[in-house]
């Protein structure tokens, strides 16, 4: 004689975890020259492609900025006091990472 099956216990429901929000920060190798400043434009983690946001002057060659807590990459452009744009292709970083990069005007 066969025997039933053993009942199986209803599998847990998972529910999916949305992704959490990190900081991002660009640091910029760059001399732009006394009395310059060093903007981003771009979108994500609150730049627009609108209107700069200014970075800080840590040394002579060395810009930052901190950009709000995001899930998603950052993509954005380098501007000398908010006018000028970096030359080549618009850069990306991933959220939650931080980068360095040398732009070229």
């Amino acid at each position: 004689m066969k025997k039933a099956p053993a009942k199986r216990a209803p599998a847990p429901k998972v529910e999916p975890v949305a992704p959490t929000a990190v900081r991002t920060t660009i640091t910029a190798k760059i001399d732009i020259g006394f009395g310059n400043a060093l903007y981003l434009r771009g979108e994500g983690a609150g730049l627009s492609w609108d209107r700069g946001t200014k970075m800080n002057c840590l040394d002579d060659d060395t810009w930052m900025l901190e950009l709000g807590e995001s899930v998603r990459p950052v993509i954005y452009k380098f501007l000398v006091n908010d006018l000028t744009w970096s030359a080549g292709e618009d850069y990306v970083v991933p959220a939650g990472t931080s980068l360095t990069v040398a732009p070229a005007f």
